[in-house]
């Protein structure tokens, strides 16, 4: 029997970013679900459970800390996956990720490899 699609929401309003990701997600075979804001984002997950979320945080809008945390607090979301994807890789950021209710953390520009590896490791399991 064929694996199911998985569903990836990527919230990013970085275009290369965007295609990074959309590369990866349809060579591991899943869907990808794109948003460019929070707004967006909030009203795709009105109808949609994805299998995991990447969420950038330097979002124009709601930024993706305030998304985090508006994530987690819904419980039909608050086991759904959430990687923050972020460009601020100073002291102390991933921890306001992971306070803020990130589930992992992966620091721009994008590792093809890690962004591989953390998408396998959640879909997979």
């Amino acid at each position: 029997m064929a694996e199911e699609r998985k569903r990836v929401l990527c919230v990013e309003d970085n275009s290369v970013n965007m295609l990074l990701v959309s590369r990866i997600v349809e060579a591991e075979g899943h869907e990808l679900i794109k948003a460019e804001d929070g707004p967006t984002a909030l009203s795709i997950l009105n109808g949609t459970i994805p299998d995991i979320i990447l969420l950038d945080i330097n979002l124009p809008g709601i930024d993706g800390f305030e998304l985090a945390r508006r994530f987690k607090a819904d419980e039909r979301l608050a086991s759904v996956p959430l990687v923050a994807t972020t460009a601020q890789v100073l002291v102390g950021d991933r921890e306001r990720c992971l306070e803020a209710g990130c589930d992992d953390y992966l620091p721009k520009p994008l590792d093809i490899r890690k962004l591989r590896e953390i998408i396998r490791s959640y879909l997979n399991s």
